[in-house]
């Protein structure tokens, strides 16, 4: 982790209709960290993930990345500039095979057009064998080499997760945003996407916003965390220093508690 800031959000707001999602939220992301956000169900995780990569407009506040302000930016636009993310629902293709489920995710990096592609000739031959290549050396990494045929809706969860990442990784991203990995998994497969989650942030040098619920997980693998509750920033800092924060303790046990 470097001292760099890659990602800066100021005063960030959201509202749909009359329900506010977030409030006044500010936070940086540093270059090559793992910065985690955590918060109660309803908290405005998701939201904010979607505020980075484009989905949703903020009405109000600043987001900067690499130093520069970004204004309506849509979620290919934020692919292009090395934005890429995994979902809380899993949104694969599962009529396809793993391998063209991750070629999806190179689609940004393609050069060649369509018509040259359905014909397979010359220079859209080459970029596609380039693309495939380098497919293949994210299914080796992912160790999913045994499934690289199978249609993504024949895996069992935890491994379609795996295929969502790996397609995520195939955009080669400068920032992932992974929205609750690990939901639904058993222990093993948490194990290991713990290990491909460390090994893509301090191999690859990849900044990662990772949103979890299971609160061991996040105190092992983060770098920084920041608290949301009710769209609100309550905490944010060292993982130790927020886990006994006061206020994180309140929002997750009860003031009772």
């Amino acid at each position: 982790m470097s001292n760099k800031v890659i990602l800066r959000l100021e005063s960030i707001s959201l509202s749909f209709g009359g329900v506010k999602a977030i409030t006044d939220v500010s936070f940086d992301v540093y270059e090559h960290e793992i910065r985690s956000i955590i918060g109660p169900n309803g908290a405005g995780k998701s939201s904010m993930l979607n505020v980075i990569n484009g989905v949703y407009h903020p009405q109000q506040g600043s987001i900067y990345f690499r130093e520069q302000q970004r204004r309506q930016m849509d979620p290919t636009e934020a692919a292009r500039q090395g934005i890429a993310r995994t979902f809380q629902n899993i949104a694969l293709f599962k009529g396809m095979s793993v391998l063209d489920n991750i070629m999806t995710g190179r689609n940004t990096l393609m050069r060649s057009n369509l018509l040259q592609h359905a014909l397979w000739v010359g220079a859209a031959r080459k970029e596609e064998e380039y693309h495939r290549e380098k497919v293949e050396e994210i299914i080796d990494f992912l160790e999913i080499q045994h499934i690289r045929k199978t249609a993504v809706g024949k895996l069992p969860y935890g491994l379609q997760k795996r295929v969502e990442l790996a397609r995520a990784l195939a955009a080669e991203p400068s920032l992932l945003l992974l929205d609750e990995p690990m939901a639904g998994m058993n222990v093993e497969e948490k194990q290991d996407m713990c290990r491909f989650i460390l090994e893509v942030n301090q191999q690859f040098g990849v900044t990662i916003i990772l949103i979890e619920h299971d609160m061991g997980v996040v105190m092992d693998i983060s770098d920084r965390v920041v608290v949301l509750d009710y769209g609100q920033k309550i905490g944010d800092g060292l993982p130790n220093d927020v886990k006994n924060s006061p206020a994180v303790i309140s929002a997750y046990l009860g003031t009772n508690h």
